[in-house]
């Protein structure tokens, strides 16, 4: 479950333009004011966290098998598949959301509490163009990955069961609409992998003279 760095880097940059933070605000409120822990960017931080292995899920899986249907049931097969995909979505995006609302500020704030100053913080706000702003880029892909973890591995628990469903529903509509072709496939695949070598023949015996 990954961001892309340019895009996320431009996002808080263009954001920061509208953060301004009070002088007496303490350091760790002045983290929690910065674009990075506010709850619109953590939202998003848990779409991506969820739509990521669905995705990966539909290139790796899905657009391969969805051969083995026959074309007249493909466009059938696909609206339950899309269906799934949808059930998957609507059901472990809260679960997301709300671990990422729950970890995110802390995640965010152990790392930048232990990179910068609390007049560095103050600065951040404020001048987007100086070296601090560069610092604070500088650890956008460790904040992005303590994000992350600190995310998925709350969410994981309850987010990987519906993920497994999904994967089990999809494959019963390929298999179904292939008329039994993706089980077939799959066992076969199987048995290239993990069968046993073939019995070595006997040695032939030698010819008398």
């Amino acid at each position: 479950m990954n961001f892309r760095q340019t895009a996320w880097a431009a996002a808080v940059t263009a954001t920061l333009t509208l953060v301004a933070l009070p002088a007496h605000a303490d350091k760790r409120e002045q983290i929690l004011r910065l674009p990075i822990a506010q709850k619109a960017a953590l939202d998003g931080l848990a779409s991506d966290i969820t739509q990521a292995p669905a995705r990966q899920l539909m290139g790796q899986f899905v657009q391969p098998a969805i051969g083995l249907v026959p074309p007249e049931k493909r466009e059938a097969a696909g609206q339950q598949i899309d269906a799934e995909l949808q059930k998957y979505q609507d059901s472990a995006t809260p679960v997301v959301k709300a671990s990422a609302n729950k970890v995110g500020p802390a995640a965010v704030a152990s790392v930048l509490e232990d990179k910068f100053t609390e007049e560095e913080l103050k600065q951040l706000g404020t001048m987007l163009d100086s070296p601090v702003l560069k610092k604070y880029q500088g650890i956008i892909p460790e904040l992005q990955k303590t994000l992350i973890d600190k995310v998925s591995n709350d969410a994981r628990p309850q987010v990987d069961p519906k993920l497994q469903a999904l994967q089990d529903n999809i494959r019963k509509i390929i298999d179904t609409a292939s008329g039994g072709k993706l089980s077939q496939a799959m066992a076969a695949q199987n048995a290239a992998q993990g069968g046993e070598a073939p019995a070595a023949k006997p040695a032939a015996k030698p010819a008398k003279k």
